[in-house]
């Protein structure tokens, strides 16, 4: 067989549901796992719940402070070692947490965790792609968000099944034996080794040499739309029912309209795979913010049409969770992707570690109408941020 036909690693679908079901225990039992496991933890230990729930902040700083090295692993060996390190670390991670005798404790637990995430959610899964497929990934991507859509949907009811039944200590100790038999074997049986760089080395940009001029400028600009766009989905997802108790929805109408973005942000994700890349991803990214301006606009106004506005923010936040991944890929080519990802990740965590902090204090002191009129000015101001991107492409 020639060597052209082995560039590729067989099985792509084989490939990508592998790192779907990933994703789905990934995001699961790190980012999503406070929103079960914040109540009960805090009720048995004493622990104060501004605390409990910070542990995600601490995590994702340890993200952000691996996220470079991870990306430039990932360009040189592949995503298979990073993505199986990811599993190991979320496993401890949540051991930890189980075993966690005292605050602090409970704080490592969640600084393993963060280094898992940084390993193991989405960046790394799209520099693993980008390193497998090079310029025809945009396709696995858009599909592996399609997989990440249904981490909440199957982990949330989950978890809670679990805390019931085996407390939230035994619900820990579940999940980091599901890395270990579950995450861990999918990535090494079902991620191949990625194709060898020579084409890359030779004609390819030098991956370590610093950005200069438009591409400088490019990397600037889509960098400050990562964390614009972690501050508002940060602040949404963490504040969203006193949001919309502020808008006088009773709390029981609140979380059923809450479970709306999901179903939202799938379905948007389909629409895109539906277009097949027919259009430029920056097209996704504007439609992405404008369906949130959109969205925020609508609450931030006081209207009645609650399901309205979350299904336009829930569908703009799906197909933004696309562009993440593919408008770099479109922007410098496949060859420094990985790295350009890691490098990306690293300010847009940071944002969403401080953002639900951030917009708690401005609810205590400006109240709920100043937090959903700057998340609007937020997401209007990375579309005139998107605008400049088109500008310099």
């Amino acid at each position: 067989m020639a060597p052209e036909a082995t560039a590729r690693p067989p099985h792509r679908l084989w490939v990508i549901s592998a790192l779907g079901i990933v994703q789905i225990f990934t995001w699961g039992t790190s980012f999503y796992l406070p929103a079960v496991f914040a109540g009960p933890i805090a009720e048995e230990t004493g622990w104060p719940l501004s605390w409990v729930v910070g542990g995600l902040s601490i995590g994702l700083l340890a993200a952000a402070v691996a996220s470079p090295y991870v990306g430039a692993t990932i360009h040189h060996r592949g995503g298979r070692p990073v993505l199986a390190l990811a599993a190991l670390l979320l496993s401890a991670g949540l051991a930890t947490l189980a075993v966690a005798p005292a605050l602090p404790v409970y704080l490592a637990g969640w600084f393993l965790l963060g280094l898992g995430m940084g390993c193991g959610l989405y960046d790394p899964a799209f520099a693993t792609l980008g390193r497998l497929y090079g310029s025809e990934a945009r396709p696995a991507i858009t599909t592996l968000t399609l997989w990440g859509g249904f981490a909440s949907t199957v982990c949330w009811p989950l978890s809670a099944f679990l805390v019931q039944h085996f407390g939230w200590r035994g619900a820990c100790l579940a999940y980091a034996g599901l890395h270990l038999v579950i995450t861990l074997p999918l990535v090494l049986l079902f991620i191949p080794k990625p194709p060898a760089p020579a084409v890359e080395a030779t004609k390819g940009p030098d991956i370590t040499a610093p950005l200069t001029g438009r591409d400088r400028l490019l990397f600037l600009l889509f960098g400050g739309v990562l964390v614009i766009g972690g501050v508002i989905m940060t602040m949404v997802s963490v504040h969203l029912i006193v949001l919309l108790q502020a808008r006088d929805v009773p709390l029981a109408a609140a979380v059923s309209f809450g479970a709306l973005i999901g179903p939202a942000q799938v379905g948007a994700r389909v629409v895109e795979m539906s277009l097949k890349g027919r259009h430029h991803p920056l097209w996704t990214l504007t439609a992405a913010f404008g369906l949130i301006a959109m969205g925020l606009l609508l609450l931030a106004l006081g209207l009645p049409w609650v399901s309205l506005w979350l299904v336009l923010y829930g569908a703009g936040n799906g197909i933004y969770s696309i562009s993440r991944g593919t408008v770099p890929l479109a922007l410098f080519g496949p060859a420094r992707y990985p790295v350009l990802v890691g490098r990306l990740a690293r300010p847009g965590l940071i944002a969403q570690a401080l953002a639900p902090s951030i917009g708690a204090l401005v609810l205590t002191n400006a109240g709920a109408d100043a937090l959903l009129w700057a998340l609007l000015g937020l997401a209007l101001v990375n579309l005139v941020v998107i605008g400049g991107l088109w500008r310099f492409r």
